[in-house]
């Protein structure tokens, strides 16, 4: 567990951590020697003498004290270690998902990732604050118990030992046990928390198209079965359970009935057989709690297994000695990119020189959006290379290659904050003066006058307080403050009602102007004024040129040109 730990985490944690093991230990230590020291009590006591318990009750009391200053420095360093590896934890994993490619992020994992960001992290990391303490002080503090049985008696302390491998064994097939119960209670966990995001963000669908009933059936049936593999979790831990109690309260008559014969044959006081069994009544509750103790830590290792599994995903990688593109010119040279199965993209070969707009259309799932994620390196392509100026993008720095790109998606998401901080993660270092110009440029100026919190205006979760021409408008002042000389445009308008598209058009347009441009458009007016169209169909160029020669062709693009003027007339 702990190796995992410190795989998950880096060794740079690994002393603290030892440390902190090592503390703990030695209070389990202690605590089990202090316990011993009511043997000399008790024999005073129930001797001639009482009066001479004295000395031994100061000894009790000392070792007691000193057992209280290592607990709370056991506590307190598990505390502190614990929260040290929860940041850690939250920052390796943020700074990991940011560089992992976005065709990883499919959407079965978001169900996964919420839970394993939320839950999975600090069930994982509670570890050393809340579970290595109980769990050392189970396992240890008995161990130094029945070492002292056998500095006192080495007939009760072998007794007492043989009980370890015992327990041991009940501790280890009950893990092997419940494994794959535990696997599929937490793929079912996985599943219902998938279910009820799907829920949540379907409600305007299903509620358009009368199907609430249905995804209401879905989602029951996955809590259902989450239900059913919870109860089997619970059912497959009992044995565990019954037998580890068994063992225990076994060992602890056998200890009775041995220690009762050994004090009728008088080969031990009675005095000493007492407090023995003390201290066996006393490991009693520790050894029990190993039961719940091993399933919390079952349940933390099968998260950090998961964490594991993402940590060890491999991000995109880093050129050893990165290049930086002087030029701002784009070339697609025999690009093929294939997804699973499918090709996607197949031998593509484009260029856009400096300054110059590419508009890229074609029917749906043929390509067109890949490019553009090619081209920022969300993916790397199967073959061929996409360059920027010049350079491929493989041998540029991720940073550097970014901040040469200001990408405009479809969907927009804006973090939970003002309009003015979501503006700025275009420049964080922008002065007012820059933001409010950017804004104005992209008319999100009219959108601010209006909101009764003016620029501190809350946008909500994913801008969900504005509208949709309102998120694009505040999107491209985010692109206009960003200043990249590279423009990504990826259907930016195709929902837009007419006010809002004109608004947008004009931010648009002055985004693209004296930048290299290259777009995935429907409109008319934006395919139009590109210096150059291609046609993508089935991850293949068909047909490429200006405006008018594709139109004087009379081929795919003129189709698709005399259809589109057509549901505008209409």
């Amino acid at each position: 567990m702990i190796r995992t730990l410190l795989r998950v985490l880096g060794h740079e944690y690994a002393q603290p951590v030892r440390r902190t093991v090592a503390l703990m230990t030695t209070t389990a230590v202690a605590e089990g020697l202090s316990y011993a020291l009511l043997v000399p009590v008790l024999r005073a006591l129930f001797g001639g003498n009482p009066g001479d318990a004295w000395p031994w009750l100061i000894a009790f009391g000392a070792a007691v004290v000193v057992y209280a200053v290592l607990r709370y420095g056991s506590d307190l360093s598990g505390f502190r270690v614990g929260t040290t590896l929860l940041r850690g934890m939250y920052h390796r994993l943020g700074d990991h998902l940011a560089r992992l490619p976005l065709g990883w992020y499919s959407a079965a994992r978001v169900g996964e990732v919420s839970v394993l960001a939320s839950n999975g992290v600090l069930q994982s990391m509670s570890v050393i604050a809340h579970l290595l303490a109980p769990f050392i002080s189970a396992c240890v503090t008995p161990l130094t118990v029945a070492v002292v049985m056998l500095v006192f008696n080495w007939q009760m302390g072998l007794a007492a030992l043989a009980a370890a491998p015992v327990v041991v064994a009940i501790q280890v097939w009950t893990g092997r046990a419940m494994a794959a119960q535990d696997a599929e209670r937490a793929e079912r966990d996985h599943e219902a928390t998938g279910r009820v995001i799907e829920y949540l963000q379907a409600q305007p669908v299903l509620r358009a198209g009368g199907r609430t009933g249905e995804r209401f059936r879905l989602l029951d049936d996955s809590l259902t079965e989450l239900q059913r593999a919870s109860r089997r979790t619970v059912l497959s831990a009992l044995p565990g359970v019954v037998a580890l109690t068994f063992v225990v309260q076994a060992v602890f008559t056998v200890l009775l009935v041995l220690g009762a014969s050994l004090a009728l044959g008088g080969h031990i006081g009675a005095a000493e057989v007492l407090a023995i069994l003390v201290l066996a009544a006393r490991c009693a509750d520790p050894l029990l709690s190993l039961s719940d103790i091993g399933g919390k830590l079952r349940g933390a290792r099968s998260e950090l297994v998961r964490l594991d599994a993402v940590l060890r995903t491999e991000p995109l990688p880093e050129a050893p000695n990165p290049v930086r593109p002087t030029s701002h010119d784009v070339e697609f040279d025999s690009v093929t990119f294939r997804h699973g199965d499918r090709t996607v993209i197949d031998g593509v070969s484009l260029s856009v020189p400096q300054g110059q707009r590419l508009a890229v259309v074609g029917p749906s799932g043929s390509g067109k959006s890949t490019l553009l994620q090619l081209l920022a390196r969300f993916f790397d392509v199967d073959a061929g290379a996409v360059r920027v100026g010049g350079v491929d993008v493989r041998v540029v720095d991720s940073e550097v290659l970014m901040s040469q790109i200001a990408i405009v998606f479809q969907e927009v998401h804006l973090f939970d904050g003002t309009i003015e901080e979501n503006v700025r993660l275009g420049r964080p270092d922008a002065d007012d003066a820059e933001v409010r110009a950017a804004a104005t440029a992209a008319r999100l100026d009219e959108v601010v006058e209006r909101l009764p919190g003016g620029w501190s205006a809350n946008v909500g979760e994913g801008g969900a307080l504005l509208s949709g021409g309102e998120r694009q408008r505040v999107s491209i002042a985010r692109a206009l403050l960003k200043n990249a000389p590279i423009v990504l445009l990826d259907e930016v308008t195709s929902a837009l009602d007419p006010l809002n598209e004109a608004a947008v058009h004009e931010g648009i347009e002055r985004l693209m102007a004296g930048r290299t441009v290259v777009m995935v458009a429907h409109r008319l007016r934006t395919v139009q004024r590109a210096d150059r169209i291609v046609f993508l169909d089935g991850g293949r160029i068909v047909e490429e040129g200006t405006h008018d020669d594709l139109l004087r062709r009379g081929g795919r693009y003129a189709d698709f040109w005399n259809m589109s003027v057509a549901s505008v007339v209409q």
